[in-house]
């Protein structure tokens, strides 16, 4: 009977969604384990044989931890709001939820034909209404909350009504908007409503701000970093560039430290930890504040270096500064809006990359040092970012190098760090003055007490203080966009208002474009049923606005990461239509075991899903603070593309061997058109695109050979290989072996179809121990000793490998083992059937259908993983080289525990010996158990 991998895979298939065999329950006595992979974006393109090496390698373990007795969470679902389908839409007009679906019926076809053991009865989209009501009611959670530094955690916005009422704001300990201003109890009563409100968005977690943003005037959207490159959107190449803009953003700085304490306690990379640490940025140092002088104003600069202050010679804005505007005088000004309109074209990516160029303006403008009273020039440069910090650096160039290379280039005073005066005398009596003659009070060991000495004084004096600074700015959480979670707020005078959760979801309205507005308004801005009714509770025509029960809604949508911040909740309880999660099921699940992903999203969705679980926790509404204890970063496989080599000029291409005879241009060409030897197929190359028609090729012993480079799969290379195409000719299990095979998990390796055979073979070799020519025959009787060695060793390797997530050396176990039982002639029953639990995982189709043959009737995903007994690998005879005058002559096989004297009896009793001696007496017999017999002379 011949292995057919296409029937077998059809039919278990099938079997599993039928039997929703992979549901999992919320209540169960086995103990839990949740597998999670970070759920794709279904694009157009569909699946490439990239894509499922995560996916591959948490199905092995979810299959595995079913094996061992857990009730195993393994769920999937859609991150299906985003850019890419709304640029689908605007080039064609169709409906992006129309695409998204069609595009989503493609991934899961592709998912299904792998075999994955997905719980798809637990599946969620973030693009369903069903979903996001639940994303926008923890948006109006975020706004109904404020964060008690007292507490250390986010509390209900209305505790804080409650001091204001009886205490004002003055000893209320929050993160806040900058330059809060102070009032009593009787000044909060007398505050007008919409007065309130604007006080009380300067606690909320969730506010609306004007905002430095990335604006990309072609797509008419504000992006992340994370979307742009080089300066142009990612998606499309466009023009990005700096805008502000009233947004809504999400004050994650507030959880600043406890995001960077919390990556202490999960089993995460190292590499990725270190990515957020870094982002986060926690530096200690003082904030200062230099008067400008002439203007009623301050420069508030935060520097971890306050002991140089005295080596400060100018200062430099970033060129998006408030204070730019104001200060800049007459004759400058001409060079500062030119310098800051082509600033604002540059990311803050390119900006911060960009170590080399220097560049600025001097806005004609002093500020006065706040020691010395000595007038410091103000520059504006783009090295300084305004999200960063204050936005002003206080330039020391004779201790930092960026600085000293401005002051160069400009030609600015550089002078020495210790110039300055003694101000010992107004120091404190612990002798911790400042003596800037005595260039000790410098030196590293004097840095600390130079920091205390420094900030004590500037706190004294009244320009300063002490202060823990992070980089990590808040995330600004509004989009310019169509496709997207809307918000559940409209506006009445002015200020922001939230619909009642009972009325959630507030629906996406249907629009004939989207594009923004003629008048620049978001897409939203299109539709003519975009208005609140406060009677109805239902959203109405817009022209029913009368700001008094109708009211304009927000125009806005939500970024990509609102939905993806928080799904791996939902999967706990995916259909509960009355609460975002259930306490009974969350409780149970508590958090993901293993979540498996790409190192791309360490500072976007990793961050900010870290940051709505903490907030939850907060609120009590979940049990833990972090929502997945490990991680594992998948490497990626990359293509193998096809390059064909065109004289330069010319419609003429050279083969490779010939390539250096010429002046070439390297062009990629489909990988499908290229043959296991690199021998392009002409024919299919000219049909394949116009411009090779009419080519001219010079060929090498008749061939045209291609080169051949490793790099990301993608479309633009067209490397991309479907799995479609992989899982139709060599199967499923061939291909979840052969990625695992490739390499380690986390490595980047390269794909080549071509060595998929080798894994093909190992199945087909696997489907022969069962049978006997065409029928399926296996073994009741005892096992042999060596069956049940290679069994054991086997099955103590690929637990081992399995626990350390290195899935390919378990595959070349599982050669090695099917070649040795092969050699053994086992058809085994006994042996057997373990052998197929191992395999499973891996290999899930063919095992089930052996499984299935050897007479069970449930699905092999219930049986027990085998249990390894070391006495099956413990030798108990060894076979001896028997050597004459130290050349062997024969080998012979003899218990472990015999004696010396016994093996010397047994060897020399030997007829092989015997035949070797002819009738001589042996001068000596020298046996060392368990290693040599000699026999001499």
């Amino acid at each position: 009977m011949q292995y057919n991998h296409q029937e077998i895979e059809k039919k278990w298939q099938e079997y599993w969604a039928k039997n929703q065999t992979f549901k999992a329950s919320n209540n169960s006595d086995k103990p839990k384990y949740y597998v999670l992979d970070m759920f794709p974006y279904p694009s157009g393109a569909g699946l490439h044989v990239g894509h499922p090496l995560g996916y591959i390698a948490s199905d092995i373990y979810a299959r595995y931890k079913r094996h061992k007795g857990f009730n195993v969470l393994h769920p999937q679902g859609y991150d299906s709001f985003g850019l890419p389908a709304e640029q689908y839409a605007i080039q064609t007009g169709q409906h992006p939820a129309i695409t998204t679906e069609t595009n989503i019926k493609t991934y899961r076809g592709q998912l299904d034909k792998i075999g994955f053991s997905f719980d798809w009865s637990r599946e969620v989209r973030t693009s369903n209404p069903e979903y996001y009501k639940w994303t926008q009611w923890i948006f109006i959670q975020l706004f109904n909350s404020w964060y008690n530094k007292d507490t250390d955690k986010a509390e209900d916005v209305s505790t804080l009504i409650t001091k204001f009422e009886t205490a004002g704001n003055a000893e209320v300990n929050a993160v806040t908007d900058e330059d809060i201003k102070q009032f009593s109890a009787e000044e909060w009563k007398n505050f007008s409503s919409k007065e309130q409100q604007e006080i009380l968005l300067q606690y909320r977690l969730t506010y609306l701000s004007d905002t430095e943003v990335n604006w990309c005037p072609a797509l008419g959207t504000v992006l992340a970093n994370d979307e742009i490159v080089n300066g142009v959107s990612e998606r499309g190449g466009h023009p990005v560039v700096r805008k502000k803009m009233t947004q809504w953003s999400m004050r994650i700085s507030a959880y600043a430290q406890r995001l960077l304490d919390g990556l202490n306690g999960i089993d995460w990379p190292q590499p990725l930890k270190d990515i957020q640490t870094n982002w986060i940025g926690r530096s200690q140092g003082a904030m200062v504040s230099f008067d400008v002088d002439g203007h009623d104003a301050n420069i508030e600069v935060f520097t971890t270096r306050p002991d140089t202050i005295f080596g400060v010679s100018f200062m430099t804005l970033a060129p998006e500064h408030d204070l730019v505007t104001k200060i800049t005088t007459d004759a400058q000004r001409g060079a500062v809006e030119a310098y800051v309109e082509a600033t604002a074209k540059r990311s803050e990516r390119d900006r911060m990359a960009d170590v080399k160029t220097i560049s600025g303006v001097f806005t004609g403008a002093y500020a006065l040092h706040p020691f010395t009273g000595k007038q410091v020039p103000i520059w504006i440069g783009d090295y300084v970012l305004a999200s960063y910090g204050t936005g002003a650096v206080m330039a020391v160039p004779c201790g930092d190098q960026r600085d000293y290379d401005f002051a160069k280039h400009f030609g600015l005073e550089i002078p020495n760090i210790f110039d300055g005066v003694d101000i010992s005398e107004q120091a404190n009596d612990t002798k911790e003055g400042i003596k800037l003659a005595n260039s000790d009070f410098l030196d590293g060991l004097n840095y600390k007490k130079g920091m205390k000495t420094v900030i004590y004084e500037m706190e004294k004096r009244g320009f300063g203080f002490g202060k823990i600074n992070y980089r990590l700015r808040d995330a600004v959480f509004s989009r310019q966009r169509y496709w997207g979670e809307p918000f559940p707020v409209y506006y009445k005078d002015g200020m922001p208002q939230m619909i009642a959760n009972e009325h959630l979801p507030i629906e996406l309205p249907e629009v004939e474009k989207y594009l923004p507005t003629e008048d620049g308004k978001p897409p939203l801005g299109n539709s003519t049923e975009w208005a609140w009714s406060t009677e109805t509770n239902s959203v109405v025509s817009n022209d029913q606005i009368n700001n008094e029960t109708v009211f304009p809604l927000e125009l806005n949508t939500m970024p990509g990461w609102a939905g993806s911040s928080w799904y791996f909740n939902r999967y706990m309880d995916a259909t509960n239509e009355g609460e975002f999660v259930s306490k009974e099921a969350v409780e149970y699940w508590k958090e993901v075991d293993l979540y498996i992903g790409g190192s791309e999203h360490a500072t976007g969705h990793l961050l900010y899903a870290r940051f709505w679980q903490k907030f939850l926790f907060d609120r009590g509404l979940l049990p833990v603070d972090e929502f997945a204890k490990k991680l594992i970063n998948q490497g990626m496989i990359l293509g193998t593309s096809a390059i064909v080599y065109r004289v330069s000029g010319t419609n003429k291409y050279v083969s490779l061997g010939l390539k250096d005879q010429y002046q070439t241009e390297e062009l990629r060409v489909d990988v499908k058109l290229i043959n296991s030897s690199d021998e392009l197929d002409l024919e299919g190359l000219k049909n394949w695109q116009p411009q090779f028609a009419d080519a001219e090729f010079e060929l090498e012993d008749g061939k045209y050979i291609v080169g051949r480079e490793v790099e990301k799969m993608s479309k633009r290379w067209f490397n991309v290989v479907n799995p479609d195409d992989i899982c139709e000719e060599y199967g499923a299990d061939s291909l979840r072996l052969f990625e695992m095979f490739l390499g380690p998990l986390e490595q980047f390796k390269p794909w080549k179809t071509s060595g998929i055979s080798g894994v093909y073979s190992f199945l087909k070799k696997l489907w022969k121990l069962f049978h006997k020519g065409e029928d399926f025959e296996v073994s009741e009787g005892e096992a042999t000793k060596d069956n049940l060695k290679t069994l054991h060793k086997t099955i103590k390797k690929v637990e081992e490998d399995i626990e350390n997530f290195s899935f390919n050396t378990s595959v070349s176990t599982f050669m090695i083992a099917v070649n040795e039982l092969a050699k053994q002639e086992c058809n085994n029953k006994a042996i057997l059937e373990q052998l197929l639990v191992l395999v499973s995982p891996y290999a899930p189709h063919i095992s089930e259908e052996l499984w299935s043959k050897l007479g069970h009737k449930e699905s092999i995903s219930t049986a027990a993983f085998p249990v390894f007994d070391e006495k099956h690998l413990v030798e108990s005879s060894k076979n001896y080289p028997v050597s004459f005058n130290g050349k062997t002559r024969f080998t012979l096989e003899l218990p472990l525990d015999m004696s010396k004297e016994e093996i010397e009896k047994t060897v020399m009793e030997h007829e092989k010996t015997q035949q070797q001696l002819q009738g001589r007496t042996p001068k000596k017999v020298i046996v060392v158990p368990g290693r040599i017999i000699n026999i001499v002379g």
